[in-house]
């Protein structure tokens, strides 16, 4: 690596900006309507069941494999075997993909969080307000604008600097905002039903179905298979015990996830019933609204939780991008600068083709689905998958688990051993491959 790269300050850093990475749209926008559509309680054992094993045996292995190469995504696969560095640039192509999206439903986040701050409570609350904004030309695009402009301005004060500060800054008020809106949900009267539903297990809801569900929410919330955690595993110093790091970080993010829960499926239950639950991408945007609405200083709990998720997805929206800039800058020998520019005007015409794809570019279809659809699909759904298989089998079958358990060990005792080696070789493989055939069928 060259010796100019930083690098985060110590374990805590590492911990916080990998922690702010993985609770994201993921957790607080996807979290709460898959949990509740595949059985709710048995979806969340058997959520909590894949994290810590292939779950953190994937964040594990990739941390390493980053720390290992000592490189950027794009080139850490051909640094260890020349054969798997189609994996690196994969893995390079899914976050500039996501990144388009995403800042996307940022903008739709800001928009919201700004209608709710002037108390614009009974104009969002309105049926049609929701597609009436998506489908306009400029307005969604002037916030996607600004989302990204924010973005922009974090990664480039560099990977200490901007990533880990504004980590540091905003995971304890996430923790805060999260489970303050979610005690105020639990105690509605009439949410009791939504907290059993939530937390109970129910065996005879269990299905390949749920199984799935639960694997790709996994790598969604964890941010595996992104390229994030390997570039990520590079700035981490040979002392910072990984083991422990992939922990607690494992552990923050599920917390979260199974507060935001709370904090929606119940409200939801309470003021609107178990079937609007099944809204889906409009659960936030649609369904929420109407249920602040309904409570006294609605516009002021709208506002909060907007704020929240505005925190959340810029968060990963900083992981996102710096994981591109700093492949296209190691890759290209050029200045952070020039990179930024570049990644910035990647995202903003595939983001802008997502914008529109919801107005004047409506009319247009790639396999039946809008930009966004499409774009959300082929990343998560064909590219994820395949990246995750190919680093399963490069670890399982070329590089040797050995060589990963020697890296991961230098920093501390791994007991996890066997644990890693059936998960790695066996379980995840199979598991994620069941999940990639299942897209066709």
């Amino acid at each position: 690596m060259n010796n100019s790269r930083s690098s985060f300050s110590g374990k805590f850093g590492f911990i916080l900006a990998a922690s702010a990475s993985a609770v994201g749209l993921g957790n607080i926008w996807r979290f709460p309507y898959v949990a509740a559509k595949y059985g709710g309680g048995i979806f969340l054992l058997i959520y909590m069941i894949l994290v810590l094993t292939v779950g953190c045996s994937l964040m594990l292995a990739e941390i390493a494999i980053g720390r290992k190469a000592d490189c950027c995504i794009l080139d850490a696969f051909k640094t260890l075997d020349k054969r798997f560095a189609f994996i690196g640039v994969i893995s390079t192509i899914i976050p500039a993909v996501i990144l388009s999206y995403y800042c996307v439903i940022g903008g739709w986040i800001l928009k919201y969080l700004a209608e709710f701050s002037l108390c614009h409570i009974q104009s969002v609350t309105d049926n049609s307000f929701f597609a009436n904004f998506i489908s306009q030309t400029w307005s969604p695009l002037l916030w996607f604008i600004i989302f990204i402009g924010s973005v922009s301005i974090i990664v480039y004060l560099g990977i200490e600097k901007g990533v880990e500060r504004s980590s540091k800054l905003l995971m304890p008020f996430l923790v805060v905002l999260t489970f303050f809106v979610a005690g105020y949900a639990c105690f509605l009267p009439g949410a009791k039903e939504g907290i059993i539903y939530y937390l109970k297990p129910d065996f005879t809801k269990f299905s390949l179905e749920s199984m799935l569900a639960a694997m790709s929410q996994t790598f969604y919330s964890l941010s595996i298979a992104m390229g994030i955690l390997v570039n990520y595993g590079a700035y981490v110093k040979k002392n910072t015990d990984i083991v422990s790091s992939v922990k607690y970080i494992a552990i923050f993010d599920t917390v979260i996830a199974l507060v935001i829960g709370l904090m929606v499926i119940p409200a939801v239950f309470v003021f609107l019933g178990e079937d609007s639950i099944s809204a889906g991408p409009g659960l936030i945007f649609i369904t929420l609204p109407k249920v602040f609405n309904s409570m006294k200083g609605g516009a002021f709990i709208g506002t909060v939780f907007f704020l929240l998720v505005f925190f959340a997805a810029l968060t990963s929206a900083i992981s996102l991008m710096e994981t591109v800039v700093d492949s296209i800058q190691y890759k290209f020998r050029t200045k952070r600068k020039p990179a930024m520019f570049m990644t910035i005007a990647i995202a903003l015409v595939l983001g802008s083709l997502s914008s529109l794809g919801n107005g004047i570019l409506s009319s247009i279809k790639i396999m039946g689905m809008d930009f966004l659809s499409f774009f959300d699909y082929i990343s998560n759904n064909i590219m994820m998958p395949v990246t995750a298989i190919c680093t399963c089998i490069f670890i399982g079958y070329f590089l040797k688990p050995k060589t990963l358990i020697d890296e991961i060990e230098l920093s501390g005792p791994f007991k996890a051993k066997a644990v890693f080696v059936l998960s790695i070789k066996y379980f995840a493989p199979i598991c994620i491959g069941i999940i990639l055939i299942s897209q066709f069928f």
